[in-house]
């Protein structure tokens, strides 16, 4: 059976030190037994998934116009400390 080198830093290690079931069990075994998280995917794949599944979802176009003319219009808020900076 071929062989790799790995290199971990010492917090990996104790964690898979401890996850042995037995001293007998071997580090390559312990990782073949570990449940992995699936990848996050992205906003843009789950668009992607959206628009090929031929399904709308999402604001509708009127509610994206006036949240776009509410941005326009905002203000920043008030500086609080613009008087303590003037002395």
């Amino acid at each position: 059976m071929a062989t790799k080198t790995i290199s971990v830093d010492l917090e990996a290690y104790q964690r898979l030190r401890r996850a042995k079931s037995s001293p007998r069990e071997s580090f390559s075994q312990v990782i073949k037994r570990a449940i992995w998280q699936p990848k996050q995917g992205t906003a843009g794949q789950l668009l992607e998934s959206i628009r090929a599944a031929g399904t709308a979802v999402g604001p509708a176009e009127e509610t994206l116009d006036q949240l776009d003319r509410l941005q326009e219009s905002d203000a920043p808020t008030p500086d609080r400390w613009a008087d303590a900076k003037k002395t």
